[in-house]
């Protein structure tokens, strides 16, 4: 008998059973029937025959990969030649007829009908994904019939549960009817009367579930109730207990939201069936109806113990009553329809929690309680929906919809947000930053999404909310008003200021080539990671200006889109002189601009909105020009060659403002930044030929002035008009004065834009007499505060040009010096002197400190929506009155009266005694001496920079105009002191641009001795006197500080000349600050000033020099030379000293730890340097000052040190080259004492008792030349338990020995003293036992010296040789103790530590 095949056999065995079966020749327990070939006999004739037609299986034939799953052509039967068919009998249908296979029952499957079936697309997410589900949520209350269900399968039902709000299993109702209540028809169906349960008033008026969806529509019916009947006859023939026993059973066998919804539908179905059968009685809707109970009310009333019964949910409430006519609400969907019911109550908040930002269609922070009406359309959002407004996702999500007003509104709203947020408005309402929050959310790539739209609606919104994100309004209008001011026209790029590593040290390129080399890395990387660090960056990458460009080409927008587009542009050009390249090299941007927005002839435009500004003059147009030639000479130079700006600028400026056929604002903007773009091309030299054609024109604008400037009250715009006119002037002055030899510039960039000057001294000679009375004019205001402030920017810019207008006389070869000398005495005696002594002049320097940022730093707080990657002066609220920008600051004025002053005191040094009286204006000493002061400085922001740069020429001038006096003797002493003071704190906080004023201030003020008043005054003398009086006199022989300020008096050239040489900027930068402070314009390269990243010079500056000789020993293994090392070592020591005893608020800034650090660097700069004298007495004195009781406190070496990594390290590498070069100097191993101090960290102790313990043979300081009291290094008393163990065994073995190493000598026995008799019950046992092993060990001591000091330590006395006071016997306690101790010693031995 064959064994059957068993679990685990291959295809072998199996094969192998085939081949025992066949031979057995047993009959097989099932036959096998083959049908014929319907292709007829022959087919497979050739076939060998199996023996009893029994199917073998042969793997050999098998093909290797299963055949592919295509779908065969349809075959048609064919006809055996042996049986033909008849003609009328279909070969298909006879097999069919005869088929008994399994196939013949699977085709009578009937096939779902699906051309009725609604296809629902699914519910939109508020969420690109779903949340995840996280295996950790808590399981325990899931069903427990879910058996082995996936997650996901389990996480839909207990969604489902808590949709249709259905109780657990342990909780369910045992009622699969409606509830109790329900509405109902009272009179049954005749078809239904029947079909009713004995001794139950429920009739079954038709399926609820079986329904017959999917099967034809005269098949539905008919099968559904078939089976509604059977069902209807089963449960008939069951009692009432057997029907409760099956429903229990199935409760506890079906899922929980299966049941929940067979509820929901079985009540659809009903109430639908009562409200249909309400409208077919006479009485309607109003008609009677009976409350019956359900199916299983009886039942009900009986629930089992674990039921627990729970409310219903209640019926859904809403505003309106469905109807049957209503288009597609024959079946009503309840759940969609919760939108129309009444809002949920506002909740109050009872907690200090965050909530949700929500914001109205203008852009208003809504509070989170406020009770607004829906009709205001706040309301259309689901989450919160009792709350009023949007939030930024809602609006984020809103961009994205498929109605183009939606995106149009949501962009809107967006663009109104951050307007609100850039002016202020929000406050500390908001935790964060929204412009933060928004650019980390993606909205600059949203935007440029938007641009991209087809619709103009949206292409508007997007381009107004561009603007809002990029443009802050109030840095362009302030930007524009001090224009005219001293070097107004310079301004730094708006860009951050956070630069890449490899960056840091490019100081000597230039600008361009820098933008060129970095131009390929940041094309590689993406938009947002560039937009991540600068926005600017970021929009640029995404191909923006061609958008733009085509936007302007070939749409056509409105007024309203062009003007944003323009601003958008603006701020581009203002980011850097890459950007405002890639504005200018754009395809057909520029033509198209200067094409449509600045032609030469035009309609008249009234007043009024304008239709388009297509081919009519646009300011705004003009001002991005301008705009863009102060990024560069070669810019300028290319839009006044290329673009036709020359017969542009005539066309704009020959005609007065009131006769361009504009309206009148349009027509003054646009006249006033026509003149600004020629004073920007003036200012590099160009554009001189329009001068001798709008000669004419400009002298009749001159003459017009003084007419317009007597009109009540003056216009602002044409105030603005004026001064751009005046500046424009004051340009073309200089321009005039210019030599031939000053046009040759050492920079390439400069030398290959430079042309002769085309404006001659004959054509601006006569510019004076017309300028001269406007100043008169003005300056007769000044004592009407109103006035003063309307007409503010015309006399700043007559001062301006009167400067340069002497200035460019004075350098005229062929002018007779009697002639501008007399001049300036007139000028002098009639206008000047008489101004500086108005009382109202003293006004204006008094309240100087009140409009100084310096003066007052929260002034320059920075904004509150100011991220870093996208840059802006913060002014969108506009800038206080009492403000360095506001319209009642005096900085403008006096800024241009000092520069006047300068150059005439320059020119005519019999002037400088009268001019420099204005320097005794109590106003300007006070404002000195707040600014000398020690404070906080404001931090550095993009509006702190801008500002600080205008205060600081104001004090620049101020005392450049202190130095011409004091060259002249003409400054009293207290006045010199303060100035010097001011000067030295200038020099550090002088920012990147003003190179020039900087290496003024060290060539002619820092260092000039005429600011010294204490030489001459007993300063020195003082200084000898003062170290007599002091303790440290007699310890430091050699510190006569009043000779080396006296000496260091004399060489002050050598000290300026050494400062010169390592303090100086890079070359080209020093190069184009002094062009444009000069007035060299050949040789200007641009108008944009490096980015403000730090100011010019370091706090640190005076120890400048000799970081730099220490860096430079450390690159050079060689050594540097004896000669140079002395000199600058010796120069900068000078220095120090006269600061630390003359200028010690200068050194303020310097932490004295970081002072003893560079100290230090004199002694690791060289192996012989120390060993000089005049360095050794220089560096005492210094140690001496450091060592003073108000400064020694401050002494802090565990702080972070200002251009040091590690103050241990540093003082690790002293000890090593101490022990190797020090040979015992005193000197230098006072400052290696000095940070050992008790108050400071113990790892510097450790360092030199455990790893450097040979230097201390070579510490033979005397305690008389201690530089601070022995106390600071033995009060309090050591608790370091290491340390103690190394200053006992370096006592022990000889290590320290009191000739060798008196002070550490001291030290140690002080600290080992202490401890051994120290009693302290809080210590741990690992202390108590080393206090009492080196106690034993101490009194068993061999050397009886060390033991009599150890054990006899009294108080540290540095007069006495030990440098401590020994007792004569110790106190009763300590004998007591170390007895007990000692009889211990003699009957145990010696404890080993």
């Amino acid at each position: 008998m064959l064994s059957r095949p068993k679990p685990g056999e291959s295809e072998m065995d199996l094969l192998r059973f085939q081949s025992q079966f066949l031979a057995a020749g047993a009959a097989p327990a099932v036959q096998l029937v083959k049908k014929g070939n319907r292709g007829g006999s022959d087919a497979n004739s050739d076939r060998p025959t199996l023996q009893d037609h029994r199917d073998v299986v042969m793997l050999d034939n098998l093909p290797d990969l299963p055949p592919a799953l295509v779908p065969s052509p349809p075959k048609r039967a064919r006809s055996s030649p042996c049986h033909p068919l008849p003609e009328d009998e279909d070969p298909e249908e006879k097999l069919r007829r005869h088929d008994q296979h399994i196939t013949a029952v699977l085709t009578k499957i009937i096939e779902r009908d699906t051309s009725s079936v609604t296809v629902n697309l699914p519910m939109p997410s508020g969420v690109a994904f779903p949340a995840v589900f996280h295996r950790s949520r808590d399981t325990q209350g899931k069903s427990a019939t879910s058996g082995k269900r996936s997650i996901f399968a389990q996480e839909i039902a207990a969604r489902r549960i808590a949709e249709a709000r259905v109780p657990s299993v342990g909780e369910v109702v045992p009622n699969l009817g409606p509830p109790e209540g329900a509405v109902t028809c009272e009179t049954p169906t005749p078809r239904d009367q029947g079909c009713q349960l004995p001794g139950s008033s429920h009739s079954f008026q038709g399926p609820n579930l079986v329904t017959g969806k999917g099967l034809r529509d005269q098949e539905a019916e008919q099968e559904a109730q078939t089976i509604h009947e059977e069902n209807i006859a089963r449960l008939q023939a069951m009692a009432p207990e057997e029907i409760l026993q099956e429903q229990q059973r199935l409760l506890a066998q079906l899922d929980p939201s299966l049941v929940a919804f067979l509820r929901s539908h079985s009540r659809t179905q009903e109430q639908t069936g009562e409200k249909a059968s309400e409208e077919q009685r006479p009485g309607g809707p109003s008609a009677n109806v009976s409350k019956e109970k359900p199916l299983m009310s009886a039942f009900a009333s009986e629930p089992r113990k674990g039921d627990k019964l729970e409310p219903e949910a209640p019926a859904l409430a809403l505003p309106m009553t469905p109807q049957k006519e209503w288009l597609h609400m024959d079946t009503v969907e309840l759940e969609k329809l919760h939108w129309t019911q009444d809002l949920p109550p506002l909740r109050r908040q009872q907690t200090q929690e965050r909530m949700q930002a929500r914001f109205s269609l203008q852009g208003e922070l809504l509070a989170p309680d406020v009770d607004l009406p829906t009709h205001l359309g706040l309301h259309h959002h689901g989450e919160e929906a009792e709350r009023a407004g949007y939030s930024l996702q809602e609006l984020f999500h809103l961009t994205r919809s498929q109605v183009s007003q939606q995106r149009a509104l949501a962009l809107h709203v967006l663009a109104q947000v951050i307007s609100r947020a850039q002016a202020g408005e929000f406050g500390d309402r908001l935790a964060g930053s929204v412009l933060s929050l928004l650019l980390d959310a993606g909205f600059l790539f949203l935007l440029r999404f938007s641009l991209d739209d087809r619709v103009d609606g949206v292409i508007a919104a997007a381009i107004r909310a561009l603007r809002a994100l990029l443009v802050a309004p109030g840095d362009e209008e302030l930007l524009d008003s001090t224009f005219s001011w001293y070097h107004g026209a310079l301004t730094f790029p708006l860009m951050p200021s956070q630069e890449d590593k490899e960056d840091e040290d490019e100081d000597e390129e230039c600008p361009a080539e820098k933008a060129k080399r970095k131009s390929p890395e940041e094309e590689s990387r993406p938009p947002p990671d560039l937009a991540r660090h600068d926005v600017i960056k970021g929009l640029l990458a995404t191909s923006l200006l061609p958008r733009l460009r085509y936007l302007l080409e070939v749409t056509y927008p409105g007024p309203a889109v062009v003007l944003d587009i323009l601003a958008v542009l603006i701020r581009l050009a203002r980011h850097s002189l890459e950007s405002a390249t890639r504005v200018l090299e754009c395809p057909r941007l520029i033509e198209t601009i200067v094409r449509e927005f600045l032609p030469t002839s035009w309609s008249p435009v009234g007043a009024g909105p304008t239709p388009s500004l297509y081919k009519v003059p646009c300011a705004t147009a003009m001002k991005l020009l301008r705009v863009l030639a102060s990024a560069g000479r070669n810019i300028a130079a290319r839009l006044l060659s290329s673009f036709d700006l020359r017969s542009r600028l005539c066309r704009f400026i020959a005609e007065a403002p009131q006769e361009l056929a504009l309206p009148p604002e349009e027509a003054e903007t646009l006249s006033t930044e026509a003149l600004r773009l020629w004073a920007v091309a003036a200012s590099y030299g160009q554009g001189g030929d329009l001068y001798r054609e709008l000669y004419p024109v400009l002298m009749r604008a001159l003459q017009v002035v003084p007419q317009e400037l007597s009109t009540h009250p003056p216009q602002p715009l044409s105030m603005q008009r004026i001064a751009a006119l005046l500046t424009l002037l004051t340009q073309l002055t200089l321009a005039a004065g210019s030599t031939p030899a000053e046009a040759i510039s050492d920079s390439a960039e400069a030398s290959l834009s430079a042309t002769p000057s085309l404006v001659t001294w004959t054509q601006v000679s006569g510019l004076q007499p017309l300028v001269e009375p406007c100043l008169r004019q003005t300056l007769k205001l000044l004592s009407r505060p109103e006035m003063w402030r309307a007409v503010g920017p015309v006399p700043v810019a007559c001062l301006l040009f009167l400067g340069a207008y002497y200035q460019a006389w004075s350098q005229q070869p062929s002018s007779c010096p009697e002639d501008w000398l007399q001049d300036m005495e007139r000028l002098s005696e009639e206008l000047l002197l008489p101004l500086l002594s108005q009382p109202t002049l003293g006004g204006l320097w008094d309240s100087l400190r009140h409009c100084s940022p310096l003066c007052n730093p929260l002034s320059c707080a920075p904004a509150p929506e100011a991220p870093p990657s996208l840059v802006s002066l913060g002014c969108s609220g506009g800038c206080p009155s009492l403000s360095l920008a506001g319209s009642a600051s005096p900085f403008p004025f006096l800024t241009a009266l000092l520069s006047l002053l300068n150059t005439l005191a320059q020119i005519h040094k019999g002037l400088c005694g009268q001019l420099a009286a204005i320097l005794a204006a109590p106003g300007l000493q006070n404002y000195f001496l707040q600014c000398v002061a020690p404070g906080a400085a404001p931090h550095l922001t993009p509006f702190s920079a801008w500002a600080l740069r205008h205060e600081y020429h104001l004090q620049y001038l101020a005392l450049a105009l202190a130095q011409k006096a004091a060259a002249l003797q003409l400054l009293p002493a207290p006045h010199a002191a303060l100035h010097h003071g001011m000067a030295l704190a200038l020099l550090s906080r002088l920012l990147p641009g003003s190179e020039h004023l900087a290496h003024e201030l060290l060539l002619s003020c820092v260092f000039r001795l005429e600011l010294l008043p204490e030489r001459t005054s007993g300063g020195p003398e003082a200084a000898d006197f003062s170290d007599q009086l002091s303790l440290g006199s007699s310890k430091v022989p050699w510190c006569g500080q009043g000779t080396l300020l006296a000496q260091a008096c004399q060489d002050l050239p050598s000290i300026r000349s050494c400062y010169l040489t390592h303090c100086l900027p890079a070359r080209a930068s020093l190069l184009a600050s002094q062009a444009l402070h000069r007035g060299e314009l050949q040789r200007v390269p641009t108008l944009l000033l490096p980015v403000p990243m730090e100011p010019l010079l370091p706090t640190d500056w005076p120890f400048l020099p000799l970081i730099h000789l220490y860096h430079r020993a450390s690159d050079t293994p060689s050594g540097l030379s004896p000669m140079d090392t002395v000199g600058t070592a010796m120069r900068v020591l000078q220095w120090v000293l006269v600061l630390e005893s003359w200028r010690p608020q200068a050194l303020w800034a310097v932490p004295p730890a970081a002072r003893l650090a560079r100290l230090m660097c004199v002694f690791l700069v060289d192996s012989e340097l120390f060993r000089e004298s005049r360095v050794q007495h220089l560096v005492a004195a210094l140690l001496a000052q450091l060592c003073q009781p108000q400064i020694l406190p401050n002494l802090n070496l565990d702080c972070p040190l200002p251009g040091l990594t590690s103050f241990p390290d540093l003082y690790a590498n002293f000890l090593d080259h101490f022990e190797a070069v020090s040979f015992g100097d005193h000197l230098f191993g006072a400052l290696v004492l000095l940070p050992l101090q008790r108050r400071f960290s113990v790892t510097l102790r450790l360092a030199l008792f455990g790893e450097h313990v040979g230097a201390l043979r070579a510490l033979s300081l005397p305690l008389t030349q201690l530089p601070v009291s022995l106390e600071c290094y033995t009060v309090p008393p050591e608790d370091n338990l290491a340390l103690l163990q190394l200053y006992f065994r370096t006592l022990v073995t000889g290590a320290l020995r009191p000739h060798w190493c008196p002070v550490l000598y001291a030290v140690a026995v002080a600290h080992v003293n202490s401890f051994i008799f120290s009693q302290d019950p809080q210590s741990s046992d690992e202390v108590k036992a080393a206090r009492r092993s080196m106690l034993q060990k101490t009194w068993l001591l061999a050397d009886e010296g060390l033991r009599q000091h150890l054990l006899h330590y009294k108080l540290p006395n540095s007069t006495l040789p030990e440098g401590f006071e020994l007792y004569s016997q110790l106190p009763p306690l300590r004998q007591h103790y170390l007895q007990r101790l000692t009889s211990t010693v003699l009957q145990n031995g010696v404890s080993e530590t």
